[in-house]
């Protein structure tokens, strides 16, 4: 597990591509200050800058105060940086704070900015979004009959947001085909971080759904309750970060501890003091070193290409999947004086082998595509043990006719292609080691 010390790193952390409602950073500490070694604020800029808002304030059609002309200023210039970079009014700062708790309000959707238009990283599973069949990649291209072209990702984001109970519809466009609506259900967002299974005798699955304070602690109790349900050492594990779109840099680190018993997890380079950090793996490997598929996809972000990367540079298991995302960047809550709040990107991180995976993301060893899964009915071959009058079997073992076969219980493989890829390979590496 992590050192003590790595707690204070939640200063630092990755956040999301969505607005506040969704799970984005915990809350950090104000960063030091930097040395006053720079040149001298630009007086004509600024006189500028107050001159044009003097303007504004006795010109404009309309009044305006002088709070929405600054906090505009604010926004303005925290935009213009990065899609990540973002004002946080003292709501959504609060709304920030419940939301690394697991909890908070909304439609379950983590949105970005992709030309001008909101654009769905990743629903999350068992909410409105998912339920509704939102795939990541969607297109946003009107709120409740209003554009989205222009809007910023935090005004789409308080458009989405309401009453638990209320109606919303959006409108959306799927891989460029025609436009069509969704009507959703606002509902009090409770996220279940980590879900586990047993697939199959001694082949667990664990899923991951984003990155919250307590996921590490709660990937170690579902790696101990699979090895109890199964009652001996797993065979193979598959681990499930499709669609996750990321959360706490702490968790991520914590989650990659659970498997590696040495070197290191995830690096980070900025420019302020606390930026350039350095994470590395403890002996204990709570995973016992069972052979593991990581399943990634493009709504795989954040967080979860740290995990990832980790465990694809140490070759500790092989990636499945499509494409990640590609956010490699770290944001840092600056609390204000008025509760306010700043999320800024104040570094890169790095994967052990040094990959920045910014606007790239993580590329997995074996390329699967998401696929549907049919199964024939009805089809029934009459096999040797069917026939009248067959001999037995000379080991004497019991007979084993066609009818003797009956209806299986739905497994999560059995509709689900990348992830019954990836316990056929499990499979396959247990047969060929020997296990």
């Amino acid at each position: 597990m992590p050192h003590p010390s790595r707690l204070t790193f939640l200063a630092l952390a990755i956040a999301l591509l969505g607005g506040p409602q969704l799970l984005q950073a915990a809350e950090a500490p104000p960063v030091p200050a930097i040395a006053n070694d720079k040149a001298p604020l630009p007086l004509d800029d600024l006189r500028t800058f107050a001159e044009v808002m003097d303007r504004i304030k006795s010109a404009y059609v309309e009044p305006v105060s002088d709070k929405t002309l600054l906090e505009n200023a604010i926004k303005g210039m925290l935009s213009n940086l990065d899609p990540h970079s973002a004002y946080l009014d003292p709501e959504s700062f609060r709304e920030l704070q419940e939301s690394t708790s697991g909890e908070f309000g909304g439609l379950g959707i983590e949105v970005g900015l992709e030309d001008g238009f909101v654009k769905v990283v990743s629903p999350i599973d068992d909410t409105p979004a998912s339920k509704a069949g939102i795939q990541p990649g969607d297109l946003i291209v009107k709120i409740d009959g209003q554009p989205t072209k222009g809007l910023s990702m935090l005004e789409a984001v308080d458009k989405m947001r309401g009453e638990a109970g209320s109606k919303i519809l959006l409108t959306l466009v799927r891989e460029g085909g025609k436009p069509f609506d969704v009507e959703l259900t606002r509902a009090v967002i409770k996220v279940r971080s980590v879900k586990s299974q047993l697939l199959d005798d001694s082949y667990g699955y664990l899923r991951i759904t984003q990155f919250q304070v307590n996921t590490g602690e709660e990937v170690g109790k579902a790696l101990n309750k699979l090895r109890k349900d199964n009652g001996k050492k797993l065979r193979g594990l598959v681990l499930d970060l499709r669609n996750n779109p990321g959360g706490v840099l702490q968790a991520a680190v914590e989650v990659t501890d659970h498997f590696l018993k040495k070197g290191l997890i995830v690096y980070t380079e900025g420019r302020i003091a606390n930026s350039e950090l350095r994470f590395s793996a403890d002996p204990a490997d709570a995973s016992e070193g069972v052979p593991l598929v990581v399943l990634i996809n493009g709504g795989s972000a954040s967080a979860s290409e740290i995990v990832a990367g980790a465990l694809q540079d140490h070759k500790r298991g092989v990636l499945m999947g499509t494409d990640s995302f590609g956010k490699g960047s770290v944001q840092t809550v600056l609390p204000l004086n008025n509760n306010s709040a700043l999320k800024l990107t104040t570094a890169l991180y790095y994967t052990p082998n040094g990959r920045s995976i910014q606007a790239q993301g993580i590329v997995p060893d074996i390329e699967v595509a998401r696929a549907k899964l049919t199964q024939e009915q009805g089809e029934r071959n009459i096999k040797e043990a069917d026939l009248l009058g067959h001999l037995g079997n000379g080991n004497g073992g019991a007979d084993k006719p066609s009818s003797s076969k009956t209806s299986k219980r739905a497994r999560p493989q059995d509709d689900d292609y990348q992830l019954s890829q990836a316990l056929s390979l499990l499979k396959g590496l247990s047969i060929t080691r020997g296990n």
